[in-house]
């Protein structure tokens, strides 16, 4: 693979971790590069110094494909700090229709982990439904995030980067439910080297401890790991539902509101409740658009 090409997919990469719904893993793993970058992360580990005291730095450079990482973590950042005044605006500005083609792209993410389930037995039956569990409750299992701090943003970052390198989790998802995707964006925005050098602190840590787990998974686990993704993605579709109302909420430090439960509703409903245009061909376009695309980059890498 060029290097232009693994370029493209760090920045795919990095427009899917900016909005919740979608993961840097999910493009990831329909672009073809997932099994690389698991290995070349897994490979950080304690052979490496056998390998510096054998071959130099050099030989540590190949053993953990550095030039992948490196060209792979360029795009992700390049694009993390290009769109995420974009992101925010278009969040803002037209978030049915936003929503609408993350729907697709994470529907169409379902039929490609499904792929990998190896068939649709009782066993993969219980652990569908377990990823499922996982996604519905998700919002109770995460702590409250008191104030934001240079340590809050460290273990958000350990949070966040496990899903984000997951297929069809959402770590900005997990960000919002903490009430830390706002303050991030804004870090972001506004080139805060603290916060974002202690996120990146405490993502780094979390990918390589995370990346020999999810490893090990897939190596002796594969079928079952993928059928809980699996579930996981078809129950998180609710929360990027277009149409949807606000039943409960909490309020953060900063005095913002973090949603955490919505009502799902259909999109006629949606315009009688919230006196809101639908906007139902548009959004509905947009979901097939975002279903096909994936479906397609899925086949073209299998």
């Amino acid at each position: 693979m060029k290097p232009w090409q693994i370029y493209l997919r760090g920045v795919l990469m990095g427009a899917a971790d900016l909005v919740p719904g979608i993961s840097g893993g999910t493009v990831a793993f329909i672009t073809g590069i997932y099994p690389r970058l698991i290995n070349s992360l897994r490979s950080f580990d304690l052979k490496l110094w056998a390998v510096w005291k054998k071959e130099g730095f050099a030989g540590i450079f190949k053993a953990v494909d550095a030039v992948f990482l490196v060209t792979l973590l360029a795009g992700i950042l390049s694009s993390l700090l290009v769109l995420a005044h974009l992101i925010s605006w278009l969040i803002s500005s037209f978030p049915l229709h936003l929503n609408g083609l993350f729907f697709g792209l994470v529907a169409g993410s379902a039929v490609i982990i499904s792929r990998e389930m190896g068939g649709w037995t009782l066993s993969q039956l219980f652990f569908m439904l377990l990823g499922a569990f996982i996604a519905t409750f998700i919002s109770l299992l995460l702590p409250s995030i008191g104030s934001i701090t240079p340590l809050t943003f460290f273990f958000a970052g350990m949070v966040a980067i496990c899903a984000m390198i997951l297929p069809g989790i959402s770590g900005s998802f997990l960000l919002l439910t903490l009430g830390l995707y706002g303050p991030l964006i804004e870090a972001v925005k506004s080139f805060n080297l603290v916060f974002l050098g202690a996120f990146a602190a405490g993502a780094g840590l979390g990918l390589l401890a995370f990346s020999h787990l999810l490893g090990w998974l897939f190596d002796h686990f594969k079928a079952a790991t993928f059928a809980t993704l699996f579930g996981f993605v078809i129950a998180s579709l609710k929360h990027i539902w277009p149409w949807q109302m606000l039943s409960s909420y909490r309020m953060s430090e900063q005095g913002e509101m973090v949603p955490l439960e919505t009502q799902v509703l259909p999109p006629w409903a949606f315009t009688e409740i919230t006196n809101q245009s639908s906007h139902l061909l548009t959004v509905l376009l947009l979901m097939l658009v975002g279903l096909l695309l994936v479906i397609y980059m899925g086949s073209k890498n299998n």
